[in-house]
């Protein structure tokens, strides 16, 4: 019952402490866009260009303000649906995390829709960060930075019992 009742509160955590991912699946959460639904062009916290994707990107990815992630920078948040522009703060509802390790360190990305997931959404999040953690891989590299970077899977709420499920990676 706490949890149904959390569910139409919005979460946020100070920036100083480090987030659990976990704690916002169910929860209405605010994301700050920073790449569209087709956008080519990453950029860090600070506005720098991270790096420039050869594919378009298959959502609208964001963070949420005022979270510190297992990475040091703000928790990651995909927001399935219509493009967003860059900039666009959003009120979403959290129906999943990706679990990701990125050069080593914990890297989670919430997965936030006003519905709950279908196959066909699943089955998007889950090649497409399949995908991106072998280029992300790569880029690390290239970089210099050392530690596993992998996809662990997504877990799913379940929206009639307001449980999870865990996907594994293909």
């Amino acid at each position: 019952m706490v949890a149904q009742a959390k569910k139409h509160t919005t979460n946020t955590l100070a920036a100083s402490r480090d987030c659990e991912s976990s704690e916002y699946i169910g929860l209405v959460i605010e994301v700050i866009i920073d790449v569209p639904l087709g956008g080519f062009v990453k950029r860090t916290d600070d506005g720098a260009i991270d790096f420039v994707s050869p594919a378009p990107c298959p959502f609208n990815y964001g963070s949420v303000p005022d979270t510190i992630s297992g990475d040091g920078d703000r928790l990651d948040a995909v927001v399935l649906g219509p493009r967003l522009a860059r900039g666009t703060r959003v009120q979403v509802n959290v129906v999943a995390r990706v679990r990701f390790i990125d050069a080593g360190q914990d890297d989670p990305k919430l997965i936030c829709s006003d519905h709950p997931l279908g196959r066909l959404d699943r089955a998007r999040v889950t090649i497409f960060f399949a995908l991106y953690a072998r280029a992300k891989a790569l880029l690390n590299r290239v970089r210099g930075k050392v530690g596993p970077t992998r996809f662990d899977g997504l877990e799913v709420v379940s929206p009639s019992m307001n449980e999870s499920a865990m996907d594994t990676p293909p």
